[in-house]
């Protein structure tokens, strides 16, 4: 049946919302727009007429869309050249969706999004839901095709795996949620250390557990795992950051590096002729920066150099800083 002009209305004031949803469920922006898109086409061939809550049905479709997606991407990310990590977003990027209250900035987090990875679909999907976006468990229950006991188990179980995956590393408040101006004394402290030549400075900001990572997808070399412990990871920042021609070579130029928040946390961006090169993500607490993950695979970046474009991310802390 042919959509309404009401219809399609209707559709579109839900799409922020099935976007923010699709993301964290998927990780990645340009999936979840491609699971919103196939959500309006089943939109489209629906007798929309007989739905009685559109907020419902579209939520229902859009989840086992992702959950589908979920279970194939498994099986494609087992042989993923290196780490696979998130695709973050840009400070204001609507995609993160609602941020009025402590659980939903932490579920878009770029340091829970990595652990959601670890969830059963299902587990993720009710996490998202119920975490996120406040849905009761008698809704997840009609959106999952499970019980509410099944729905409240498995909630419990995927907030416990979260929070052993974050124990010790809890906001101190310089991590999620974090404005401008408090990222960007992050990240100048962050870049004075990396670019000083030495391995002290960055020690003495990241905690002894600290891990670095990076996702180059293949495109771009990154390191199959992770670096460890923080000697092993300043080491690594203080090569990363000292210039030369090879990383010209591989950057396109010499980037400008920026201060900015990514999924609400204190990022560097490295900026090319205007194209975003790479995202890095630092998850700030209390005792210092427990990780860097970088974000270099260019198929996750476009969004990002989209964004960029629209202006209104100030000067950069280094200009032509390799």
């Amino acid at each position: 049946m042919a959509l309404t002009l009401s219809d399609v209305d209707r559709f579109e004031a839900a799409r922020p919302r099935l976007e923010a949803i699709a993301y964290r469920m998927l990780g990645s922006a340009s999936e979840a727009e491609d699971a919103v898109q196939e959500t309006y086409l089943r939109w489209q061939a629906a007798d929309v007429e007989r739905i009685e809550v559109p907020e419902a049905w579209l939520t229902k479709a859009l989840t086992n869309l992702c959950l589908n997606q979920l279970t194939s991407a498994r099986a494609r990310r087992e042989t993923y050249t290196g780490q696979w990590l998130p695709e973050p977003l840009l400070e204001g990027d609507p995609m993160m969706g609602p941020a009025e209250t402590a659980e939903q900035r932490e579920s878009v987090s770029y340091a829970v999004l990595v652990l959601l990875e670890r969830l059963s679909p299902n587990e993720r999907a009710v996490y998202v839901l119920r975490e996120a976006f406040a849905y009761s468990h008698r809704e997840i229950a009609e959106i999952l095709d499970l019980s509410e006991a099944a729905s409240q188990q498995i909630f419990h179980r995927a907030k416990k795996h979260v929070a052993q995956g974050r124990a010790g590393a809890t906001s101190g408040g310089t991590g999620i949620g974090v404005d401008q101006a408090a990222a960007r004394r992050v990240v100048e402290e962050f870049l004075a250390a990396a670019t000083s030549g030495q391995t002290q400075p960055l020690i003495e900001l990241l905690t002894a557990d600290a891990i670095a990572v990076g996702d180059g997808g293949g495109k771009v070399p990154a390191r199959a795992s992770a670096f460890e412990g923080a000697l092993a990871v300043a080491k690594f920042l203080r090569g990363l950051f000292k210039p030369a021609q090879a990383k010209r070579d591989l950057a396109g130029g010499s980037p400008d590096l920026y201060a900015t928040t990514a999924n609400g946390g204190p990022a560097v961006v490295a900026v090319v002729d205007g194209r975003v090169f790479g995202i890095m993500c630092l998850e700030q607490t209390r005792e210092g920066i427990v990780a860097v993950r970088s974000q270099v695979n260019p198929d996750k970046l476009e969004r990002a150099t989209e964004r960029w474009a629209a202006g209104g991310f100030g000067t950069p802390v280094l200009a032509q800083a390799l």
